[in-house]
Formats: structure tokens, C-alpha cells, sequence
């Protein structure tokens, strides 16, 4: 009853996405049949938590590729980026409210979801920077400040619906330095094509065919398994299994950085992209493991950017990777458990350096029109080892679209809507249904089901670089369990970009 109520809310969304659509068409069609006066290009300054401003929006529209639809560009923010290109000064302010309705819950557990209503706050400050050495050498220095905390210590939801919450409010507030790293480009053809300039890669130019390299502090994600659609908590989806793979558990301390690696060729119309990386000495740990022997991580991604559909860009990404850690086993936990040796199931009493958990996704975003875009993710991993790094779950499917305000007035609106279906393994379920706790989940017992999440949200352009974003989550079977939920999130969400 319950996946049929989420099933029926994502699909009325769906339908008025489906009747935006095809009013869009229609619009489009009758603009067609008008003459057209000419419409010079305007240069507009763009937001670094723009869709534009991640690191795959170096990627230029080739001629040869599939042309994108008139797009209004991004708002301005507060204070204009127009900096010469050797320079980079930028910042943001991410504030969400946030809490949930009360809930049937028979039993709870050290890691549950709390069924009595709460009200949370997490705000999180980042001040982007970077200089250009030389031509093509970059340092770029990002300082950040996470705060507050989600709804039950973001326990109890393997899709725990904030993604700017740091699983350890014990860390403070203090600022931290985010990203510290050097960015190289070695050009690999004479041709050069427009890039966007944004606080991962300054240049306004870059060699059509190239070699970039970044070393140093990281976030994995910047450049792994991104989505034009469902990719930023700043402007679009609040949830961490729609803005990222669930299936990924990539490499990562308790905030979301390790150290590392990436290469990545970028030719025309594709590009691949490896990285090796450190992992945390212990799982959703904040200490990395720096002996490369013990623990590690390699990701490898390949990128296509062809279209389905005639002159629409698209985007399809095929992901895998292996990490190696001290990680414990589900199984060997249960078996210890049921022969007597442990009072409890503790897979962090059953950990061995050197295991391996390796996984697979796909990521794919579409242009339907001038202002619908669909998108899609599936991901995969092993679940006899625990999960580590991310989240707790071994596979996902996420299906979802997202509509710009334009047909009402409002060019720098949007509205997106998201279901996804996250599961876990036979022995993660039985290690959970045992009293068994991961880091995130552990209710006590376990009557399994997938976790079903639809996630709606409206961000709102109020001024400049400033927005609101009302938005709602619907969670069944919250942490895999059908004896908890349905849970009603909503939540409220200020952004700010300097």
C-alpha cells in the first residue's frame, strides 16, 4: 500500500511534467511560424554551483555534436565573477530546515530513525579559490565550514534525505580546508574550444583533445559519476541516493574528501577518466589510511556524450571500481553470532585488511526539449563486505526529470521530481534482521523491503545569486524495514552565491 501511494505521487508528478512537456512543444512550435529578429549573444557571469560550474562543464558543444536548446544561462551572483582567467574568487552558502513527521514505528533500534517527530538545520559555507600558475597549471584552494546536524543524526535512512550533513556532528564547526589541489592541462591538439569558467578549471579556453590531471585533496564525486540533472544539494535533489549513486561507496573521510589521483583524456564527444585514492582507515571514518598497501581505491569511468534524440544533448557514463580496505564480512559476522562466539552480530570484529568491495553504474541525463530534461542511475556492488565509505547500499535505480520555469516567467526556476529504489544483499539483510548495526542502520530487527524514496523540489530564484527551495521527500520502508514508516520529510532550503 504504501510503494503504491509513492508509486502514485511520483506518477501524478510525472503526468504534469508529461502536460509542461507537451505544452513546451506546442509553444515551441507556434514560435516557429513567427519571425525571428536577430538575438545577439549576451555574456553572462555564472554561478560556481551551477550545473555549468562542475568539472564536466569544461566539456564544450562541439558542431558536430548534438546542438543544445536556447538556455538562459545561469543568474549572476551576489557580487559577479568576471575575474581575469588566472584568477578565481568565489562563495557559497547552503542552509537547509529540515525535519519529518511523526511515524508508526513498533520497535527502534541505537541506529533507527526516530519516529517521534524532529526539526533539524545544516548549513554549510565554502569559499572556492584558484590562480593559474602558467598556461594550463592550476592550484585550487577550497575552505569549508559544515554545521548543524540532519534529522537523527542521519541514522535510520540508507537514502538519508540531506546530502550537506556530515555524519559526525561531533567534528564541529570549524572551518576545514575542502579541497587543496593541483589541476594540469596537457593540450593533445591545437584546436581550442570554449570552456566555462568555474571554480575547478579557470580557463575560458581549453585544447579541444587533452590530457587533465588533479592531485592532491579531492572529492571523488566532482568528476565520477556526475549528472547535469541530479548532481549538487546546492540548486537540485536533497537526497544522497539521487544526487549520487548509492551503489557507489567511494573513496572518502566522514566529510566527503580523500587524497589523491585522477587523469582524464577529454576528446570530443567522450572522454575517460581513472583515479586512485585513499580510503579511511576504518568505516565512514574522518583518518585516511595513507600506506597505498593496506588500502586504496582505483575508479575508472567511461563518457559518451551522444544523443537520443535529434539535436538534444545527452550524456551516458559507465562507472566500476574496487576498493580495498580493512573492511569486515557480513557472513562471517552472522556465522559467529549464530554458533554462540559473539552476543551480538559485529562486523566490525570480523574485519581483515586487504578485502575488496567492487562495484558498476551508469549514470545517463537527456534533453526532451527546450526545458525537460530526464535522467537515470543504476548501481551495483558486492554485499558481502561492509559498506564502508558512502552509504549502506548495494543496489539502486533512480529515475527522474527536471523542468525549467520558463513557459511561466520564470527563467531561472526549476522544478524536479526523483524516485528512487535502493536494496542490500541477503547477508546485509540477514546481519540487520539479527541486530546486527552498520553506521548508518541497525533497528534491531528486520522485516526487509526496499527503501523507496520520491523526492519534489522547487528552487526558486528570488535575486541575483540568491534562491528558496520548498521541497518533499516520501520515504517507505525507511533503513529496508516494513515494520517502520511511511515518512514525510519536507524541508526548506536558502542558497546563497557570492
Amino acid at each position: 500500500m504504501r510503494l503504491r501511494f509513492s508509486l502514485l505521487f511520483a506518477s501524478a508528478v510525472l503526468l504534469l511534467c508529461a502536460a509542461l512537456f507537451a505544452q513546451d512543444r506546442k509553444s515551441s512550435s507556434l514560435i516557429a511560424q513567427l519571425p525571428q529578429a536577430p538575438n545577439p549573444k549576451v555574456q553572462d557571469t555564472k554561478s560556481p554551483d551551477s550545473e555549468s560550474a562542475s568539472p564536466d562543464a569544461t566539456i564544450p558543444t562541439q558542431a558536430s555534436e548534438p546542438e543544445k536548446s536556447s538556455d538562459p544561462g545561469d543568474p549572476p551572483s551576489i557580487f559577479g565573477h568576471s575575474t581575469p582567467d588566472w584568477l578565481w574568487v568565489s562563495g557559497q552558502a547552503n542552509i537547509i530546515w529540515q525535519g519529518h513527521f511523526a511515524f508508526h514505528a513498533p520497535y527502534s533500534g541505537p541506529n533507527s530513525l526516530k519516529p517521534k517527530g524532529e526539526l533539524t538545520n545544516s548549513r554549510v559555507f565554502t569559499l572556492y579559490t584558484g590562480v593559474q600558475l602558467v598556461k594550463g597549471t592550476e592550484i585550487l584552494f577550497d575552505i569549508e565550514s559544515a554545521q548543524g546536524r540532519g534529522i537523527s543524526d542521519a541514522l535510520g535512512l540508507a537514502g538519508f534525505t540531506d546530502l550537506d550533513v556530515v555524519r559526525n556532528p561531533s567534528l564541529g564547526a570549524a572551518p576545514y580546508i575542502a579541497r587543496i589541489m593541483l589541476h594540469q592541462v596537457i593540450p593533445l591538439s591545437s584546436k581550442q574550444v570554449e570552456s566555462e569558467r568555474g571554480p575547478f578549471s579557470l580557463a575560458s579556453e581549453l585544447p579541444e583533445r587533452r590530457l587533465e590531471i588533479n592531485a592532491g585533496k579531492i572529492s571523488i564525486v566532482d568528476w565520477f559519476d556526475t549528472n547535469s540533472v541530479a548532481n549538487s544539494s546546492h540548486d537540485q535533489f536533497l537526497n544522497w541516493t539521487i544526487d549520487n549513486n548509492g551503489g557507489y561507496d567511494y573513496s572518502a573521510d566522514t566529510r566527503g574528501y580523500t587524497y589523491g589521483l585522477r587523469l582524464e583524456y577529454q576528446d570530443r564527444d567522450w572522454a575517460v577518466r581513472f583515479a586512485e585514492s585513499l580510503m579511511p582507515k576504518v568505516a565512514n571514518g574522518i583518518d585516511l589510511e595513507w600506506n597505498l598497501r593496506k588500502a586504496r581505491a582505483e575508479n575508472i569511468e567511461f563518457e559518451l556524450r551522444r544523443s537520443a534524440l535529434p539535436k538534444r544533448a545527452a550524456s551516458f557514463r559507465f562507472l566500476t571500481y574496487i576498493n580495498h580496505a580493512n573492511m569486515g564480512s557480513y557472513q562471517e559476522a552472522v556465522a559467529a553470532f549464530l554458533a554462540g562466539k559473539d552476543p551480538v552480530p559485529d562486523v566490525t570484529a570480523h574485519r581483515r585488511q586487504g578485502r575488496i568491495k567492487y562495484g558498476f553504474g551508469i549514470s545517463a541525463d537527456q534533453e526532451v526539449s527546450d526545458n525537460m530534461r530526464v535522467f537515470g542511475r543504476w548501481g551495483w556492488n558486492e554485499g558481502n563486505n561492509e559498506s564502508f565509505a558512502y552509504t549502506e547500499v548495494n543496489e539502486t535505480v533512480l529515475l527522474g526529470a527536471d523542468y525549467k520555469g520558463v513557459p511561466w516567467g520564470r527563467k531561472f526556476d526549476r522544478v524536479g521530481l526523483a524516485f528512487v529504489s535502493n536494496g542490500i544483499s541477503k547477508a546485509h539483510q540477514e546481519y540487520l534482521k539479527l541486530g546486527g548495526q552498520g553506521f548508518l542502520l541497525g533497528d534491531g530487527n528486520l522485516n526487509y523491503g526496499r527503501e523507496n524514496i520520491t523526492e519534489v523540489y522547487y528552487n526558486l530564484h528570488l535575486w541575483r545569486g540568491i534562491f528558496s527551495s520548498p521541497e518533499l521527500q516520501y520515504v517507505v520502508n525507511p533503513g529496508y524495514n516494513r515494520d517502520r514508516g511511511p515518512v514525510v520529510v519536507p524541508a526548506l532550503r536558502m542558497h546563497v552565491d557570492f
